[in-house]
């Protein structure tokens, strides 16, 4: 049962808020999201890397090719501070610098083969642990959350806000919602 606009086991509204539908929604989201996160950040470990370094180095490997910064500013921290993570990540062979191929001047960030398959081993293993908490669920049910994921990644595509991928690669298009009764 909904109490206050909130869903049961979430945070209410924050002071300041107005209470209506919209916002406890994006109350509900938001809560969720994070507390997702946390769970699926539980296969990390394998990755070695702390979250700041796992962080930048995801932005290289699905945004290509950045300047230091850039990159600060997509992870939102000071010049000093990237500089830190890259060495850092330099030093594990998983980033390197070069200088741009639009501009010699320019010396930008990379990921190495190493870096993206540490990577993409860190995103299968999240993946996974999200697929375990899922795993259950009806057909309905599964449809339902593609719908959300489809819905949320096309308001953040539009907005602009859709993250590393806008910064001259191709966003892969989101997951649509099932109009079938096949699994996949």
């Amino acid at each position: 049962m909904v109490k206050e606009l909130g869903q049961p086991g979430l945070p209410a509204l924050p002071s300041g808020v107005p209470h209506d539908g919209p916002h406890a929604t994006a109350n509900g989201l938001h809560s969720a999201a994070l507390r997702l996160l946390r769970h699926a950040r539980t296969a990390d470990s394998g990755m070695d890397l702390d979250g700041p370094r796992a962080s930048a180095l995801s932005v290289l490997v699905f945004a290509g090719p950045t300047p230091i910064g850039r990159l600060a500013a997509l992870e939102r921290v000071t010049a000093p501070a990237i500089t830190k993570v890259v060495g850092a990540l330099e030093t594990l062979g998983l980033a390197e610098r070069v200088r741009s191929d639009s501009d010699r001047r320019v010396v930008v960030v990379r990921a190495t083969a190493k870096g993206r398959a540490v990577l993409e081993r860190g995103r299968a293993a999240r993946v996974r642990v999200v697929a375990a908490l899922l795993d259950g669920l009806s057909e309905g049910d599964r449809s339902t959350i593609d719908r959300a994921v489809a819905l949320i990644a096309d308001r953040l595509a539009a907005s602009g806000s859709g993250g590393p991928h806008r910064a001259g690669t191709p966003t892969p298009p989101p997951p649509r919602a099932r109009t079938s009764s096949r699994r996949g």
